[in-house]
Order: C-alpha cells, then structure tokens, then sequence
C-alpha cells in the first residue's frame, strides 16, 4: 500500500512532460470552446437581424394608406426571409392591427392575419397580449407585427434549435389606421 502512495506522490511532484500528448489533450477543449463562442455569437448576430427586419416591416405597415391584401402580406414574408437570410418556409409573420377601448379598458383586434405556421390573433388572444401592448388613449390603434423565424445553429455546441420571435407595434402614420381589404379575412368589430 505504501509503494503505491510513493508510486501516485512521484507522478504528481513529476515536472517532465511531452507537449505532443499536453497539446492532443488541450486542442479538442479549445475548437470545442471557439466553435461554441462562434454559434453564440451567431445566435445574438440573428436575434439582432430578426429584430431589425420586424421593425422595418412594422414602420413599412404603419405608412400605409391604402387597405392591405393577401399579396402584401406574402410580400412581407419574403421582405423578412430576404432581410433574415431564411428559406420563406422558415419565416412567419403575423400582422395585427390592435385598438384601445378605455371604457371597456381592453384592447379589441380590428383584424389579424398570417402568413406561415403561426394562426391570425383572435379578439381573446389580443387582449391577453395587454403585457406588451403600449398604454393609449382612447379609441387609439397600433399595428402589431410578429416574426417568426426558424434558427438552427451552425455547430452542434450545446445550442438548440429554436424559434426567434419578435413582438412590433407601431402607431399608423399617415391614416388614422390600416386597413385590411379582402373579404372573409379575420376582422373583428
């Protein structure tokens, strides 16, 4: 028993070593640890992008004069799959145009449509979205828009494949609000 304690003592008061065998230990931690701080990186880099392009769709809805249509909206996800840099199937948007009524102090859904595997809002869901919504007058409307988009990291690091969302809104600029065009879309009152 003895021996073996002298035997473990000696190899750890060793300072010999071979950097051949230091190095073949020490190189899969360090481009394990540089591809995981890439898909970090990566991963924030989309979230930014995603965020970005929600704004832009936003501000461009919120300039509109004229009521919107089914080809808007799939113009919109293109826009958003061309600024995200995603396949059209990877990218869902859904628009959502949101009206305060301070007698009843809930906010009502004008009308709601998507585009992608997300569904358009009912009058229910919007009013349990008062968390994010802004605090507006009276009779007030903002345009909410959501993306949706489908993120797969680039290395097999730890990160899961996910689902970046993006939560809009936006007060109408030019018109009192937007409006929606095609018959037998979801409108509320």
């Amino acid at each position: 028993m003895k021996r073996l304690i002298n035997t473990l003592r000696a190899f750890r008061d060793e300072e010999r070593g071979s950097l051949a065998v230091e190095t073949v230990l020490i190189i899969p931690v360090l481009f394990w640890a540089y591809l995981s701080m890439f898909a970090i990186f990566d991963a924030y880099r989309q979230h930014s992008i995603n965020q970005k392009a929600a704004y832009t769709i936003g501000d461009i809805i919120s300039r509109e004069t004229t009521p919107l249509d089914g080809d808007y909206m799939n113009g919109t996800r293109e826009i958003v799959a061309y600024l995200t840099a995603n396949l059209e199937q990877n990218v869902a948007v859904r628009v959502t145009s949101v009206k305060y009524d301070a007698n009843a102090d809930e906010y009502k859904r004008d009308w709601s449509e998507a585009r992608g595997w997300h569904p358009a809002l009912s009058n229910k869901d919007v009013n349990n979205l008062r968390i994010h919504l802004p605090v507006m007058p009276h009779n007030e409307r903002v345009m909410v828009v959501e993306t949706f988009v489908k993120y797969d990291p680039p290395f097999a690091t730890g990160l899961q494949e996910r689902e970046i969302q993006n939560f809009v809104f936006t007060r109408p600029r030019y018109a009192p609000r937007v409006l929606w065009a095609v018959e037998g879309a979801t409108q509320g009152p």
